[in-house]
């Protein structure tokens, strides 16, 4: 490895680190706009509440089904439902 090669990676950094500072500045500055509207802080309330409300439903949904894909056994649990397996006795 020669110094130019790690010069040139070390400028690459450098150039990536000064465009995540910039990236980050322009995030803070609309987050500041948002933070200083009290009409925006309250449709962002409302996005997260939605957002939340939706990511619980679907849970529930996907607890009822995999409930249902086990047989319906009170417990969830697939080794309490005969259905689709078969027994094979070994002596």
């Amino acid at each position: 490895m020669n110094d130019e090669r790690a010069a040139r990676g070390v400028e690459h950094l450098q150039a990536a680190a000064m465009e995540m500072i910039a990236a980050a500045r322009a995030f803070l500055d609309v987050v500041e706009d948002v933070v200083a509207d009290p009409e925006k802080v309250a449709d962002v309330v409302s996005a997260v509440g939605s957002v939340a409300r939706d990511v619980g439903d679907a849970a529930k949904d996907a607890a009822r089904s995999a409930t249902r894909s086990a047989g319906g056994s009170p417990t969830g649990d697939p080794a309490h439902s005969d259905e689709g397996v078969q027994r094979i006795p070994v002596s």
